[in-house]
């Protein structure tokens, strides 16, 4: 059963996206800038769409702290939407105004929302199916990447491909890797890459497209020994991979090289060296063996498919006549694998931290630490 436990809930332009999560020990010092400072980074990257220049996400957070530390009660907090003023007639508790939205979307929520729930207006499924949701995901997430890092362990992520245009580190950023990181709007190390991914976003720009990709996530300083192996639902890699894939248009993730079946197995194993913690002689494994953590760095990978609302819009079918259409456009982003690979920090962290807590977890931070402590001086 997990320790960290949440749910979100809002809609793409209704007034706001709420979030409460449970589980946090007593004593952890939250800082808000850093959890707005997360909001802002979810919103850059080159190809993102005309939204990101109406919203200045912040949480504002109603429980669970007093004076910026954790009670261990529950933590509750909100983001407004500013663009909610100019659909407050369409999209609200109050009130669905406007005309329906019936030229459903492949690859989107709309025909799929619809049938589930019956509806006759897809923008009853595609509002909460939204991307945008993510940024309540974020805000949570930051509260777990602070909850790690008091214990040492950091949570970085970068973008290892646009479209046909790939690059795999496979390692964690440096300190200067990762400032370079976080100055560039393709969130990568490289600018002849990132100039070369820019002219793939450009080109589908052009031709009314959309393009994906894929980022990778980082965790170092892991203690050996969370997860676990006796029981599917509890393997560490399986919890993260269904992390990774529970964000909007992540289709696949990737532990180390798993998907690297081309090598033979004394090519794909990490020989393991004498000395201190055990060190590895390689880390194709990601960090992970039989769903536990072996105290190398975690690497794993989230593939993002292209957006599927584009001004070239695919055919389809009309709801409401049933008759052949060309799919609506809304306003929406040719690429936004920069932005996702900030989703995939916060709930990589989200996970990491609900992991570490199963096994050292108290009612406070100092319980945590204690716990720690000696579990490291047992296993050195």
């Amino acid at each position: 059963m997990s320790i960290l436990r949440y749910l979100t809930a809002g809609e793409s332009h209704g007034p706001a996206l709420a979030a409460i999560a449970e589980g946090f020990p007593a004593g952890l010092t939250v800082d808000f800038d850093l959890v707005n400072r997360d909001l802002r980074r979810r919103q850059k990257g080159y190809g993102r769409g005309g939204r990101q220049k109406i919203e200045t996400d912040e949480a504002q957070f109603l429980s669970g702290l007093r004076g910026g530390v954790t009670l261990g009660s529950p933590i509750a907090l909100v983001v407004w939407n500013k663009d909610h003023e100019s659909w407050k007639d369409l999209v609200s508790p109050y009130a669905r105004g406007g005309r329906k939205f019936t030229q459903v979307r492949p690859g989107h929520a709309d025909l799929p929302g619809a049938q589930k729930y019956g509806y006759d207006d897809a923008r009853d499924a595609l509002e909460r199916a939204s991307a945008r949701a993510t940024a309540a995901t974020v805000a949570l997430g930051s509260l777990a990447r602070q909850l790690l890092g008091a214990f040492g362990i950091e949570v970085t992520a970068r973008v290892v491909q646009i479209g046909e245009r790939s690059s795999r580190p496979g390692a964690p950023p440096t300190p200067d890797q990762r400032a370079a990181i976080e100055a560039s709007d393709m969130h990568v190390d490289d600018e002849a890459l990132a100039a070369e991914w820019r002219a793939i976003v450009d080109r589908e720009r052009t031709r009314g497209a959309s393009i994906g990709g894929a980022f990778e996530v980082y965790a170092t300083g892991l203690p050996p020994g969370l997860g676990s192996y006796v029981h599917p639902d509890r393997r560490l890699d399986a919890r993260l991979t269904a992390a990774l894939c529970g964000i909007q248009a992540i289709r696949a993730a990737e532990v180390g090289e798993g998907m690297r079946v081309d090598l033979p197995g004394d090519q794909f194993h990490d020989a393991i060296l004498p000395g201190e913690g055990f060190p590895r002689a390689s880390n194709r494994a990601g960090g992970l063996e039989a769903g536990v953590t072996n105290g190398m760095p975690l690497v794993v990978r989230g593939y993002m498919k292209p957006i599927p609302t584009m001004t070239k819009g695919l055919a389809t079918v009309d709801l409401a006549t049933r008759e052949a259409t060309v799919a609506k456009y809304e306003r929406s982003d040719v690429c936004a694998v920069p932005a996702a690979a900030i989703v995939g920090e916060a709930v990589v962290a989200w996970t990491l931290a609900d992991a570490f807590l199963e096994k050292f977890g108290g009612d406070t931070v100092g319980d945590a630490r204690a716990a720690l402590d000696a579990y490291l001086a047992r296993i050195r």
